[in-house]
């Protein structure tokens, strides 16, 4: 099949869908990847989101399979033609890579690459990351139909239209990393928001705990002349008020301190909260963990947020007496289980209940970092919230 402007408007198009259909970012990014590989006939592409630290937040390939990404070790940094690139702001077409005076090397299981194409994605004056392709497979003249193959003696297979598509995409590319800025903004108001509702619940739930526990102790006070044995009725109904409101507290507490996740790790902050949980609460909450390596801090916060709104769910509206927790290796990720014996719902019935129990936000969170949200349960029968995370 010839490759022309039509196939180019359709790869373009198919970006700026996936983008208007409110895709998940690194969904959009993977878009732009592809499309750029195929439609420049490019062995290999790549687009990095630089971080504050030298290195990538962010870094989408194609045409590397998932072993050959393993064995190739942690994101790159940003030096040699990646800096440039990040730092120059300017397009860079290389006949072959591995010449160039500002190349370092790269792994021993890095994919050999010659001829490449490199452009920045710019927000303004912004440098928001880089695009790049590298091999292309049929240069200027190729059979479109044939083989893959080779450039011309010393020069490089991309042209000058190829550097003039890409740009068009580098531009889809910024539109899609600005997304992911508002989204970004828009966890951290959802954020500010739980802790709203979080400070709301505490006054309204420990005020009435402590009124209550007020009135009982006055009322114990004026009995415990006449009527002593009515007088330690009430008192032990301040006790039972006394630790209903330490438990209100205390999960708010949970609830409101910020995650020690840099620090102490996705295993090690669940397992601290957990065993909060356990202790402010009649229900049995337990924690097991098995094989789970470190993963993207994004995809880490997003399993500690759904777990603490799972567990929120159900230690205060499922009546559960036992929450069993578990979190597994899964490959390069993990899969996060909350399983309670409580009161269930019936699920085909979210659209109301979805939102009282906080699913769309763990839907949200989850799909936020690629991964996937199970839901089963059944009025009588409990509830098991899944969460799987694709590792980095």
């Amino acid at each position: 099949m010839t490759k022309g402007p039509r196939s180019g408007l359709s790869a373009v198009s198919t970006a700026l869908l996936a983008m208007s259909r409110h895709l998940e970012v690194r969904d959009v990014l993977k878009t732009i990847v592809a499309s750029a590989r195929e439609l420049l006939d490019a062995e290999y592409a790549a687009l990095g989101v630089p971080d504050d630290h030298g290195g990538f937040a962010q870094f989408v390939v194609d045409g590397v399979s998932d072993a050959q990404w393993k064995a190739i070790g942690p994101l790159p940094r940003q030096h040699g033609i990646l800096a440039a690139m990040l730092h120059e702001a300017r397009p860079e077409r290389l006949a072959d890579v591995r010449e160039d005076p500002r190349f370092e090397g790269w792994p021993s299981a890095h994919p050999d690459m010659s001829d490449f194409l490199g452009l920045p994605i710019r927000d303004g004056d912004e440098i928001m990351g880089a695009l790049f392709l590298a091999n292309k497979l049929r240069p200027e003249g190729g059979d479109p139909s044939g083989p893959p193959s080779r450039k011309p003696e010393g020069g490089c297979g991309f042209t000058k239209d190829d550097e003039e598509l890409l740009t068009i995409l580098a531009q889809h590319a910024a539109i899609a990393l600005t997304n992911a800025r508002l989204y970004e903004r828009s966890r951290e108001l959802t954020i500010a928001e739980e802790r709203s509702r979080l400070a709301h619940e505490l006054h309204d739930a420990v005020s009435q705990k402590l009124f209550s526990l007020r009135l009982t102790a006055q009322a114990a006070a004026a009995l415990v002349d006449r009527d002593p044995a009515r007088a330690k009725g009430e008192l032990q109904q301040v006790a039972a008020l006394a630790a209903e409101a330490a438990d209100e507290l205390r999960a708010a507490v949970v609830e409101l301190r910020p995650a020690a996740l840099d620090e102490d790790g996705l295993v090690a902050t669940l397992r601290t909260q957990i065993q909060v949980l356990d202790r402010a609460h009649s229900a049995r909450v337990t924690f097991d963990s098995c094989g789970v390596r470190a993963l993207p801090a994004a995809q880490e916060e997003a399993m500690l947020r759904v777990a603490q709104e799972a567990l929120h769910n159900a230690l205060r509206h499922s009546g559960a007496a036992r929450v069993d927790v578990t979190l597994e290796r899964h490959g390069p990720g993990a899969v996060l289980r909350v399983i309670d014996d409580g009161s269930g719902f019936e699920p085909r019935a979210t659209r109301r209940a979805g939102r009282h129990l906080g699913l769309v936000s763990m839907r949200d969170r989850t799909n936020g970092v690629g991964g996937t949200l199970t839901v089963e349960s059944a009025p009588g029968k409990g509830t098991t919230i899944e969460m799987e995370v694709p590792g980095g």
